[in-house]
């Protein structure tokens, strides 16, 4: 499928995939709080790591999906470039014991966590990012996970949001470039939309992690 990018009203940036964030931080951490972790990602609950482990969330928003992982025993660090959502993000979950890092996709710079990870998450981030940029995040978190480590991606579908910067992205796509960066698919389903837009879709992937290591074949 090729890209489709939104007319968005702002000019190109490193971060240019939060455009619209900021101004609707307020509606969103009141939507985004609305579904719980297990709603979201009920078709890979078994697929979370269940011993306490290092996990990483890409795009954390407010914080539902880390505080959740978090009380399931990991160690979490939540990224989030949009300091609007963040700030609302550490006040719901102020006593989760998140990480919180300002940083953003495709570099994710992490400079003050070093190591890799045991899972790693991207709720509704990656269609905020362009072909070459999928392609560099792809090769980064796949750096980034331990051997044997998971992707978990949602994806969105649907009508691009007014002020925001997206493009269409297919499973299909995203499962063939895991598998260029040593990620195997585990898992991939689709569902409605939790908040009852017709118009909009969900896929939902776990990409493993090669047992050997995450160099491109």
């Amino acid at each position: 499928m090729s890209d489709q990018l939104a007319p968005t009203g702002h000019g190109s940036s490193p971060a240019r995939g939060t455009a619209g964030y900021a101004e609707t931080a307020d509606a969103l951490a009141v939507q985004y709080e609305e579904v719980t972790f297990d709603e979201v990602h009920r078709d890979v609950l078994q697929l979370v790591p269940a011993d306490p482990g290092r996990i990483l969330d890409v795009g954390a928003g407010t914080g539902r999906d880390a505080a959740a992982l978090a009380a399931r025993g990991h160690s979490v660090v939540a990224v989030e470039p949009t300091a609007e959502l963040r700030a609302h993000g550490q006040r719901i979950h102020a006593d989760s014991g998140i990480d919180w890092v300002d940083d953003v996709l495709p570099d994710l710079t992490l400079s003050r966590h070093t190591g890799r990870f045991d899972a790693v998450f991207a709720t509704a981030v990656w269609m905020h990012l362009d072909a070459a940029e999928r392609r560099h995040s792809m090769a980064r978190i796949a750096a980034l996970l331990v051997p044997g480590g998971r992707f978990f991606v949602n994806l969105r579908h649907g009508p691009v949001p007014d002020g925001r910067h997206m493009f269409a992205v297919s499973a299909a796509e995203t499962v063939e470039l895991g598998s260029t960066y040593g990620l195997q698919t585990v898992h991939h389903s689709e569902r409605p939309d939790l908040h009852g837009r017709d118009s909009v879709r969900w896929s939902s992937l776990v990409l493993q992690m090669n047992d050997a290591d995450n160099s491109p074949n």
